[in-house]
């Protein structure tokens, strides 16, 4: 698994389901240097997903796949200006062997708080 110092910085994951992935709190995860971009589908409970947007993309750019309607909700004001680009990719399927898609439009948000400019949309391919 590596030495203990690379603990904090390697990827975590609240209930890992591999034993290569360490078990810890996300928010407390640090870089340092190791990556260029972060990319991840946080938990949509915004009590959660409102900290990271603001730790992840404090630290590096930071793509997340969550719901498409964030962005037209109040809640979301406070993150719009850290936000880059919104690419659209419609509903998901969850389940791989599934028949049904999920009920939720979803879309991959770029943050980065140092970056500035309009935020791009990509539309969904057809």
């Amino acid at each position: 698994m590596g030495k203990r110092s690379d603990f904090k910085r390697r990827p975590r994951d609240i209930s890992p389901r591999s034993e290569l992935i360490p078990q810890g709190d996300a928010l407390e995860w640090q870089p340092h240097g190791l990556v260029d971009v972060i990319i991840t589908n946080p938990p949509w409970t915004r009590s959660i997903l409102h900290p990271m947007i603001e730790h992840f993309s404090a630290m590096r750019p930071t793509w997340l796949l969550f719901d498409a309607d964030w962005v037209h909700t109040k809640q979301a004001a406070p993150y719009l200006p850290y936000l880059r680009k919104i690419v659209s990719v419609g509903r998901v399927k969850w389940i791989p062997d599934s028949p049904h898609t999920g009920k939720d439009n979803c879309a991959w948000h770029l943050f980065d708080q140092h970056a500035e400019g309009v935020t791009e949309f990509v539309g969904r391919a057809a």
